[in-house]
């Protein structure tokens, strides 16, 4: 099943998981229309690493299919989503989201809360994204615990985020937990735009690099960042990279044989009486 993405256009299924063929411009247009017209939505910035788990997660796949949009964070869904004939899409990287939308932000008066990261993350981010956009508007920040809170605990953060009255929530928790908590939560708070964005905080705040601007551009980032935190992401890697492109290539093919060539013609029927013509010619006329 398809759904149109913010320009209209159906989504395209990346191994069974809905992305959204859209550039950058689309997204923010979606995005500007949900705040103005306070519709809640949540957006998925969905990479390998999203797709892959969805793979065995069957709630995380249903939180991409509700999503309001899923961006494709990385050069492989980019390159996917050509080949299954979305030529039209972009990569949405989720630092480069938060860059462009806090500078609309800036000049549009939206309001934001930074929710998520480790100790402090949250208000560093705010301080730096304040100071060089000295008239945007944060309106809150929180960072919760890595258990899992309470009933009552999560009660007082959705009642303070809601007092505090931001237009975009931006949740910088990892893959499944921020799609966990924005799915969960976007019916309770009344903020219009909900975004995952992961270690963007990290990189926005300057606690993390990022890849360069070629390693982005070539589908190395996750190298970069196995280089940079090989501890905490070799296996992550160096299990979803080979399955990915494994399952990528069976995609791919099973889609190339299901079209049919447009060439092709189906000859009559032998004996139906029709006679197959080249356009631009006539009929022959038949004998009495």
């Amino acid at each position: 099943m398809t759904e149109p993405a913010g320009d209209g256009a159906a989504d395209v299924r990346v191994l069974g998981v809905k992305v959204s063929p859209i550039d950058m411009d689309t997204a923010l247009a979606t995005i500007e229309g949900w705040i103005e017209q306070s519709t809640p939505n949540y957006v998925c910035v969905t990479g390998v690493h999203g797709v892959m788990a969805s793979q065995s997660d069957t709630r995380l796949r249903e939180i991409h299919d509700n999503a309001g949009l899923v961006t494709p964070d990385g050069m492989p869904l980019v390159w996917m989503a050509h080949r299954l004939g979305c030529t039209q899409t972009r990569r949405v990287y989720g630092p480069d989201l938060m860059r462009a939308l806090t500078r609309r932000s800036e000049a549009r008066g939206y309001r934001q809360f930074y929710y998520g990261g480790g100790a402090g993350l949250a208000d560093r981010l705010a301080r730096v994204l304040a100071t060089a956009h000295p008239k945007l508007k944060v309106v809150g920040t929180y960072c919760p615990p890595f258990r899992p809170m309470t009933e009552e605990e999560d009660a007082k953060i959705v009642a303070a985020i809601n007092e505090a009255d931001p237009d975009i929530i931006w949740v910088g928790l990892s893959t499944p937990k921020q799609e966990y908590w924005m799915a969960s939560h976007v019916g309770r708070l009344k903020a219009p735009v909900l975004i995952g964005v992961g270690a963007a905080f990290d990189f926005l705040a300057g606690t993390k690099k990022q890849a360069p601007l070629w390693m982005q551009r070539n589908g190395l980032e996750w190298l970069f960042r196995l280089l940079s935190e090989p501890r905490r992401l070799w296996r992550r890697y160096f299990t979803i990279v080979p399955a990915f492109t494994f399952m990528a290539m069976a995609q791919l093919i099973r889609s190339s044989l299901a079209v049919a060539p447009t060439s092709a013609r189906t000859a009559p029927a032998a004996g139906d009486g029709k006679q197959l013509v080249e356009p631009g010619r006539a009929a022959p006329r038949q004998s009495a």
